[in-house]
């Protein structure tokens, strides 16, 4: 296995910026940086940095207090959970969230947010308790063109590259 890559909190500051909770510092200190649960597994659980209580069709934006230090040529894809999708229809609202290498020296510190709604048709409301998986992350190398000539400098996250 190539080892490509390095989790890490982004900054309370920054932190607080996505998060409008109470306790923020309490919720920041809790935060569990990402991980495999078993040796064989490929995605990487994002864990829930407090209580997430969705209704169906209920969406919430996620503060998840990480980012992520990438190689180049590799991206992190991230996908919900397959159970909180198999049992409530949980739905990341951008389908699958990439996060390329050069996010993580974003302003925002490649600060990493999930958008989430509880898609079900079973009227069957969704509790997530802080510290639970609700996201995975995957690893994938990829390739560019051979007239590939990109140099856009990217500063921040969703649509910031087409600005």
């Amino acid at each position: 296995m190539k080892r490509i890559a390095k989790f890490e909190k982004v900054s309370f500051e920054q932190f607080r910026q996505g998060y409008t909770g109470e306790n923020a510092q309490s919720v920041y200190d809790s935060i569990i940086l990402p991980r495999r649960a078993t040796s064989g597994s490929a995605g990487y659980d994002f864990f829930a940095p407090f209580d997430i209580e969705l209704k169906p069709g209920e969406t919430a934006k996620i503060p998840t207090g990480i980012r992520v230090k990438l190689e180049d040529g590799w991206v992190l894809s991230l996908y919900p959970r397959s159970g909180l999708g198999f049992k409530f229809r949980l739905q990341l609202d951008n389908t699958v969230g990439i996060i390329d290498s050069d996010y993580y020296a974003s302003d925002n510190e490649g600060h990493i947010f999930a958008k989430i709604t509880n898609d079900g048709r079973e009227n069957k409301a969704l509790t997530i308790p802080a510290g639970s998986g609700f996201m995975q992350g995957i690893f994938t190398e990829y390739g560019i063109t051979y007239d590939d000539e990109a140099d856009g400098v990217r500063n921040g996250g969703f649509g910031s590259t087409s600005r």
